[in-house]
């Protein structure tokens, strides 16, 4: 028996109705198994937390959540309580520095019955590795000076450790798929680190001589997205560039409520955690309709990471099945509630 521990982390909005689907998904998933059993203990850290304690989190949350095999996160935010900058940084970002989450995977697949807003999408099916650890989005920089004379300087930190990290750990993922990495890139704009970036990437590809490669720059690869998205496999990212693709990958799924993501841990130090891309959704809570997909997908991903791809493989197999039956939430075109469409895929996974 494979017995897990795992931390649940509802946070905001929304994130309190579909993190309990997920929940019950797992649960029937690990029936059907036998072997496996996942064991969830909820922890309330979220804006409503911080408004009563002063932090988003309890003062040795981390040291109590470290001890998890993985985490599974619903939303992060609520503006009209805490400032964004505030809660990101005190919970979601907190938990992906201090837990060594250097690794963000977010698949886009057109779903079957999911009507993507492209013409023709081609039954796309691609999966974006984003370095979650440096780059665009480090803390380094400052402010000086007032007035017409204010300076504002963010430094970018590109390491060659962590860059060929997530560059090996894309071409290793593209030996299970169509074995085909594209590196976005800028280097005909940005004249340091992202020559930087190709000289890693063009040293890691000598590595992987049995995986087809390609190096695109940004802003084409993101027009590539909309025109051509089936053209693409694995794709390697830093930070910045890593987030702007995966928003737009949920866009031609067409909902961001269907869009999952993973922030891995490589090293077995600490949890991974698994979270929707979608946020807190102020506007619908409370009215049932919340997208359970992209929550429910993130179960999916949290199987492939414990090496149960086969289970992982048959939910969103049956995820599809529901969504080509047009058992969908409105934001998707659908009538269907939070509740009905978690209850089908329960349905279709006991009938398998």
């Amino acid at each position: 028996m494979k017995n897990l521990k795992i931390a649940s982390i509802p946070g905001d909005g929304i994130g309190k109705e579909v993190v309990p689907a997920a929940i019950e998904v797992l649960h029937t998933v690990a029936d059907i198994h036998g072997g496996l059993k996942f064991d969830f203990i909820e922890f309330p850290y979220s804006c409503e937390y911080y408004l009563e304690h002063g932090d988003m989190m309890a003062p040795d949350g981390l040291e109590r959540l470290k001890h998890f095999d993985a985490i599974i996160l619903g939303a992060v935010g609520n503006v009209k309580l805490v400032p964004d900058h505030i809660s990101l940084w005190g919970l979601l970002i907190k938990l992906r520095r201090e837990f060594e989450q250097v690794i963000n995977l977010r698949p886009a697949k057109l779903l079957k019955g999911i009507r993507s807003p492209l013409v023709n999408p081609k039954d796309f099916d691609l999966l974006v590795v984003r370095e979650n650890s440096e780059g665009e989005y480090s803390s380094v920089g400052g402010r000086i000076y007032q007035g017409e004379d204010e300076i504002a300087i963010q430094n970018a930190i590109f390491s060659r450790k962590a860059t060929e990290r997530a560059m090996r750990y894309a071409f290793e993922l593209a030996k299970k798929r169509k074995q085909h990495v594209t590196s976005a890139t800028k280097s005909n704009g940005i004249v340091y680190s992202m020559p930087f970036w190709d000289e890693i990437f063009q040293d890691v590809a000598k590595d992987y001589p049995e995986i087809n490669t390609d190096s695109q720059h940004i802003d084409a690869l993101a027009a590539f997205f909309v025109t051509r998205p089936e053209r693409f496999d694995v794709i390697v990212a830093s930070n910045l560039f890593g987030d702007v693709l995966t928003d737009l990958g949920a866009a031609i799924m067409g909902s961001i409520g269907v869009a999952p993501a993973a922030n891995i841990n490589v090293n077995g130090k600490y949890p991974s955690m698994f979270e929707p891309v979608h946020g807190s959704a102020p506007d619908i809570i409370g009215k049932g309709i919340a997208n359970p997909i992209g929550q429910i997908w993130t179960a999916k991903m949290m199987l492939d990471h414990f090496g149960e791809e086969e289970l992982g493989s048959q939910l969103l197999s049956v995820i599809e099945s529901v969504t080509s039956a047009g058992i969908y939430t409105p934001d998707i075109g659908g009538t269907h509630s939070t509740s009905e469409v978690t209850t089908e895929i329960i349905a279709r996974l006991k009938a398998l």
